[in-house]
């Protein structure tokens, strides 16, 4: 189980972003976490995985913790051999590096050569595309097929925990209706914990078994997923439905703030 408790990160030694952030992740399960652009969603998955640092943020108070063990305190290279590994918005492969070199670069925290060979091939299984593409560089291939090698290439750690940052962005919507249901297929068969930070919430809901809504740095509306799905405000503000279900009109928009009414 992955546990954050009271979590606040300041930058440059000023900039406060995150405010108090509790949240828990249990094993095997899905964990979404919404909100709008700036809400500190991509800061909270970079206090877990201990990559504030290289943007000068800092944690400065609170406790991130993976079956017990303190992450907080660690460099990134060790919350990675703990079992946690982070999977960045905007599909950053390397470009210039085939399908299998990309794996192989993932595969950074083990030293035993069959278990990399195994892993490949467990990757492989679960995106058969990735085989067919295995030579060729990884900057030719669709956004669809470089969202899976990032995946991929996160498994080769063979992490406890996968921390995904918007995975559909720039993608058609029949490839992210594939991505989601690989992710599902994943928490399935390998029983994988995922931390999912998402914008489509529809989307995000329909696979999450628990979810938290981030507004300002601060988790203000939590519970199972079904749950949010049914709630008035989730539905105007995240999935742009009124009270009898239909779309909202973009003039409503400057609505929205007067009746966030989690944050009265």
């Amino acid at each position: 189980m992955l546990a954050l408790n009271n979590i606040e990160v300041v930058y440059d030694g000023v900039i406060l972003v995150l405010k108090g952030v509790s949240l828990v992740a249990e094993e095997g399960r899905i964990t979404t976490l919404l909100g709008a652009n700036g809400a500190g969603k991509t800061t909270t998955l970079k206090a877990i995985s201990g990559l504030l640092h290289s943007e000068r943020g800092q944690v400065t108070k609170g406790i991130v913790e993976l079956d017990g063990e303190r992450l907080d305190r660690l460099p990134a290279p060790d919350v990675v051999r703990h079992g946690v590994t982070q999977v960045f918005e905007g599909r950053r492969v390397f470009e210039n590096l085939t399908v299998e070199e990309n794996l192989v670069a993932g595969a950074h925290t083990r030293s035993d050569f069959a278990s990399v060979r195994d892993g490949i091939e467990r990757v492989y299984d679960a995106f058969p595309v990735l085989r067919e593409r295995r030579h060729n560089q990884s900057g030719y291939l669709s956004g669809g097929e470089q969202q899976m090698l990032v995946i991929g290439r996160a498994l080769m750690s063979d992490p406890k925990v996968i921390l995904l940052d918007e995975p559909s962005l720039g993608l058609a919507p029949l490839l992210v209706e594939e991505i989601f249901g690989i992710i599902r297929r994943l928490r399935d068969e390998r029983n994988l914990t995922v931390l999912l930070v998402e914008q489509n919430a529809a989307l995000a809901l329909d696979i999450a078994d628990h979810g938290y809504v981030m507004e300002n740095g601060r988790i203000v509306l939590e519970g199972p997923a079904e749950t949010l799905r049914q709630n008035s405000d989730i539905k105007e503000f995240y999935l742009g439905l009124n009270e009898v279900g239909t779309r909202k009109s973009y003039r409503d928009v400057k609505h929205y703030k007067r009746r966030k009414r989690w944050l009265s």
